[in-house]
Parts: C-alpha cells; structure tokens; sequence
C-alpha cells in the first residue's frame, strides 16, 4: 500500500471503513433481493412471520452502520477540534452540517431514485448527520460533563417519547415527525416526504461520540484508554441483555416467544432502528467499542483495505449508491426486464414491479463482494489525493 503521512487515527478509520463496507451490503440487498423494493420493502427482514435467519441476520449486521458512524463523526469532530478553537469547530461543525443537508436533498435523493423531479424526498443518514452536526456546533460550548449528560439523556431517555404519535401535515406534526417519529406525508402539490431517520437521538449519539473522543487525545494513557474501552464496551452489551430481558422499556416493540427457539432469539434482537431505540445503540455501539479495543494496535493488508473506505466515507457513500443503482439496471436490462422500475416515477417506486426483478441472498453477496472490489481503487486514489493536498480546505467537505 502506498506509504502516506497522517495523524489520523488508523483504528477509528479502520472501524468506519468496516461499517461503510457492511453498509453496502445493505444496500445492495435494497436493489437486488427478491423480496426487497428500493424505498418500501416487500418482505420485510425483520418480520418474524415472513423472514428467515439468513436475511434477519444479513439485515441485523448493517445494523452496525448508522450509529456507529455518526458516534465518530463526534468523535472525529473531537479530535478535529483539539486543534482549532471553539469558535473554528463550530463554524466547521455548521458549515458541515448545512452542507450535508444540502447534499442530502440533492444528490442523495436522486442517486437513489434518479428522478429529476424529485418528488418523493426521503431524509436518510445524510441527512441525520448533517443536523447533527449543527446541533453539534452550538452544543460544544457547554463544559464536558454537562455535554456528556446531555448526551445519555438524550441516548437514554428518548424512548419515553415512543407513545406521542402525531398525524397529519400540521407544522407540529411535521415537526414532531423530524424530531422522532419515523413518518410519510404527501403535500396537497403531489410533493412527498419520507421522515426517516428521527434526530434525537442521533444528536444523543454524536454528543457521546463527540465526549468519547476525549479517550483519544494525544496525551491520554494508551493503557487506561484501553481499559475504558474495555469497560465501556462490556458496560454497554451488558445493559443491553439486562434491559431487553427486562422487557418494560428500550425499544418500541417488545420481543416475543416464537415458533422455534432461533426465531425467539431473532425476536430479542429485533431492535428498533427508526428512530434508534436506546437498546439499537447499546447493541450496536458496544461492540463497535470493543472492536476499537481489539484493532488498536493491529496492522496488516486487511486493516489497510478497511482504512482506505474509512478515510473517504463521503466519497465512498454516494459513489457506492450510484454503482448499485446503474449495477441494477444493467442486470434489468440483461434479463430482459423493464428497467424503468428502478427510475422513480411519480408515483414512486413500485414494490410489486421490483419484486419481479429480485435474486437469491446469494446473488445479493456475490455482487456485493464486486462492488467492493470495483470501488476499491477509487476509494484509494481519492484517500491519497486527500492526504495529500490537505491544504485545499474544500476536501473536509468531500
């Protein structure tokens, strides 16, 4: 691997690139599985009457992705703010964060549906972030322990908001809908909004990701990083076995004995992602942590092949969307099929019509496993043209 100088820190970026490499998969899954459509599922992956462990766990490893990069997209912003002042990071972390949303409105929406209309506008990861971030900005301000508590409460506690339900297009209701409840509208002008991904508690998870950067700073003790690491992560599955044992509170469904015991275990692990209940972040993040344990002082031609989609996540994201989408047209068109299904219209996108074109889990690995391997070589090229020209300040925005 080419030799580049950095003071980045190779096991946050090792353990971003691993999950932005599980992400794909999830996406892939989104353009190709059988059972699957592009914005509404057919089958979904985690009903316990229509789906299969296979797919439940296919499904339950992305999992992984959302939170854990949004934890060190806080952390990141820590390590990057311990050599500006206050006042740069928040205007980085603002300016960012608006740049993000923008981005999400006009490139994320259309390398997903391809429509130039934009009529169906769907508020994803992008899109979460970037407010978070804004938040982010102005938050930073308060003294670290009332940061960090801010950060639990909102992590924490955010589940006692799941029985507030609001209906219809009021501003309240819209507002609500931004806020934590995962919704759909449709203005009276034929324009439509999916609400997907609620941000309190993503804001709660930058906010502990942001505190959690504190354990990276470079006079910190590598041996009591290590042993937080250790404690945190631990710390975390274990309220996770305890709560969801428990049953009262977390999530917003509870989980239930089922036919077999594999299908009783899928249903304890079938947590809430939209928005992200408090034991989707204990399960995902802690393990997530003890991995950054585990790789810290590791380095072999495989965390070098995970670094490289690590340092370029931006990049990486909205290319990897495009090449599954043009991917799936182009296995449309070899079969034979129609592939204005997979050009939104209007409408939106069809669910019975993807579903004619879907393929086997198999499938759906095989061509993951080439994309990663077709994107690589960019991803790379783009990571050391970074590295550098790091003078060129509008590449912390790519």
């Amino acid at each position: 691997m080419t030799t580049i100088k950095s003071t980045r820190i190779e096991s946050i970026d090792i353990l971003r690139g691993v999950v932005m490499i599980i992400m794909a998969l999830d996406h892939v899954r989104d353009y190709f599985h059988l059972s699957n459509s592009l914005l509404v599922a057919a089958i979904s992956p985690t009903d316990m009457e229509t789906t299969t462990p296979f797919l439940f766990f296919t499904r339950f490893i992305t999992h992984y992705c959302a939170p854990v990069f949004v934890f060190l997209t806080g952390t990141s912003s820590f390590l990057y703010g311990s050599k500006k002042t206050k006042g740069e990071l928040s205007k980085f972390l603002f300016t960012r964060g608006v740049w993000l949303i923008l981005l999400e409105f006009v490139v994320n929406n259309f390398i997903w549906q391809f429509d130039l209309g934009y009529h169906l506008i769907v508020l994803q990861v992008i899109w979460a972030i970037g407010v978070s971030m804004v938040c982010l900005s102005m938050l930073i301000y308060l003294p670290k322990k009332m940061l960090l508590l801010v950060g639990i409460i909102l992590v924490v506690g955010h589940n006692l908001l799941d029985g507030i339900v609001m209906q219809g297009n009021s501003f309240q209701s819209i507002l609500w809908y931004i806020l934590h409840q995962r919704q759909s509208i449709q203005l009276e002008s034929g324009q439509a909004f999916r609400f997907a991904y609620p941000i309190i508690p993503w804001i709660g998870v930058i906010v502990l990701g942001y505190c959690f950067g504190t354990f990276y700073k470079q006079d910190y003790s590598p041996i009591l990083r290590k042993k937080w690491l250790l404690r945190i992560g631990f710390g975390a599955i274990a309220l996770f076995f305890i709560i969801r044992g428990l049953n009262v509170y977390g999530n917003l469904e509870p989980w239930a004995i089922q036919k077999n015991n594999i299908f009783t275990i899928m249903s304890f692990f079938n947590v809430t992602k939209y928005p992200p209940s408090l034991l989707f972040i204990l399960i995902t993040l802690g393990p997530a942590i003890l991995f950054l344990y585990g790789i810290e002082n590791i380095k072999n031609k495989l965390t070098d092949f995970f670094l490289v989609f690590g340092r370029v996540p931006l990049f990486y994201y909205f290319l990897h969307v495009f090449v599954i989408h043009i991917f799936a047209i182009i296995f449309i068109l070899i079969l034979g099929g129609d592939w204005l299904t997979l050009i939104a219209p209007e409408r939106g996108l069809s669910a019975q019509l993807l579903s004619k074109h879907g393929y086997s889990l198999f499938v759906v690995y095989i061509v993951w496993i080439g994309i990663i391997i077709l994107l690589y070589p960019f991803c790379k090229k783009y990571m050391i043209y970074k590295a550098n020209n790091r003078n060129k300040w509008w590449l912390s925005y790519l």
